[in-house]
């Protein structure tokens, strides 16, 4: 309360919680964590990290720097640092990360290519959310 104050959220920390009473549609960008468990429909881009609760509805399309799926998402996953599918999550679209992680029991109905990790300029480019062309 009283301690110096810091520049943004530490990483890891929650900056944003969407309960299973919000329905949301439309662009949705963050700095820092969010967590959703409501219904969502559009698309949401960060650099950062999008957990996506056991009773979250997406109907989107995701780029993040770290998406954790409990719930269900039909829409693309599409991540710099890694996408985690946890033996709850439902996912009807693709996967696109460095590393996947899928724990036994994930309904997935999709293609899942696991690409080089991002090289540092292009990830913060993805922070700022700007539209960076990548190399292949």
């Amino acid at each position: 309360m009283f301690g110096r104050r810091t520049k943004g959220p530490r990483r890891g920390d929650l900056t944003a919680f969407i309960d299973e009473g919000s329905e949301m549609e439309g662009r949705y960008t963050f700095r820092g964590t969010v967590m959703l468990n409501g219904k969502f429909k559009g698309e949401i881009s960060s650099g950062d990290t999008l957990i996506i609760g056991e009773r979250a509805v997406v109907e989107a399309d995701v780029r993040a720097g770290r998406v954790t799926v409990s719930g269900e998402v039909t829409g693309n996953l599409r991540a710099t640092e890694r996408v985690e599918l946890k033996r709850t999550a439902r996912v009807y679209g693709d996967v696109e990360a460095p590393i996947v992680v899928v724990e036994e029991g994930v309904v997935f109905e999709g293609h899942c290519r696991m690409v080089k990790p991002t090289p540092v300029t292009e990830v913060a480019a993805v922070r700022d959310l700007a539209v960076v062309p990548l190399k292949r």
